[in-house]
């Protein structure tokens, strides 16, 4: 299976703390860390430590955050040779305080910000060799709707995990296999008016729903609501744990496995990440899951 991703690259400066500060509140923290991250990139090391043949397609600066990354991506499995290296723009970074089981982000875009409809020009016929191209909100959105036209065109399965929050154009959801928003991003997406059921039901098969520690749902295309629940873990850090369930997911996909087989792989990969620190340091390996499958 070959799988694209295009997407963010950046490096996390994660903070520890006993507690996530409120608003206009100083505290102490515990440590500081940097650790490669990104939406994107996180995404292909999930997708890479379990065995799949990943790319990664995005922009970094010309400075030591964007060397380090690309190294990292390389040692991980992931091919790079289509990253553009931009010069004189800082490579993305991500703010994290990590307190009480959960965490805070703010992402500071960087050269993800340049990853353009003239980049995803340029990488046309290189995705066009992929199985599946997956796509985040963490490049400009304008670049992620085109790249999304683009690959239906080619008819080219694309999932959109559409995180950050935004609208979506309804002709979007239209057009990619599989969208994988969280109970937040699916209300921006689809309206407060509408209860979870039905927006399930309107798009069987496609909308895929995580719900945190309770776990992820979709629709079946026989009606029935498929709830997969969540692994108990004994959480460190939860972050990059979506990221892995997406990588997972799309894994399994591709591997041929039905929605329900690909939800539970990918719910399990999502619990054993989080009894490790960092994003893709945290990442399980296939054997890991597997284990831990055969185990359940």
């Amino acid at each position: 299976m070959k799988l694209a991703v295009v997407g963010s690259i950046n490096m996390d400066m994660t903070v520890t703390a006993e507690r996530i500060p409120g608003k206009g509140e100083t505290l102490r923290g515990d440590s500081v860390s940097s650790i490669p991250g990104g939406k994107g990139a996180n995404q292909a090391v999930a997708m890479a430590k379990l065995g799949a043949e990943v790319e990664m397609f995005g922009c970094v600066g010309d400075d030591g955050n964007g060397e380090t990354l690309l190294e990292n991506l390389k040692r991980a499995g992931v091919k790079t040779d289509h990253i553009r290296v931009l010069k004189g723009v800082p490579t993305g970074i991500a703010m994290i305080t990590v307190a009480e089981n959960d965490n805070t982000i703010v992402v500071v875009p960087g050269a993800n910000g340049k990853v353009d409809r003239g980049y995803a020009d340029s990488i046309r016929e290189e995705l066009a060799q992929y199985d599946m191209v997956v796509l985040q909100h963490e490049i400009p959105l304008d670049t992620v709707y085109y790249l999304v036209e683009l690959c239906h065109g080619m008819g080219i399965p694309v999932v959109l995990n559409p995180a950050p929050a935004a609208a979506m154009p309804e002709k979007i959801v239209e057009m990619v296999t599989y969208l994988t928003p969280n109970e937040h991003e699916a209300v921006l997406i689809f309206g407060e008016g509408q209860k979870t059921e039905e927006m399930l039901r309107k798009y069987p098969e496609k909308l895929v729903i995580t719900q945190g520690s309770r776990g992820v749902v979709t629709c079946l295309k026989n009606g029935e609501i498929l709830c997969v629940p969540a692994r108990k873990s004994a959480v460190v850090d939860t972050t990059g744990a979506g990221d892995t369930l997406n990588g997972a997911f799309c894994v399994r996909i591709c591997a041929g496995d039905d929605i329900r087989a690909a939800l539970t792989y990918a719910n399990t990969a999502a619990g054993l990440s989080t009894e490790k620190f960092g994003a893709q340091s945290g990442m399980p390996s296939a054997a890991e899951v597997g284990r831990e499958l055969q185990r359940r």
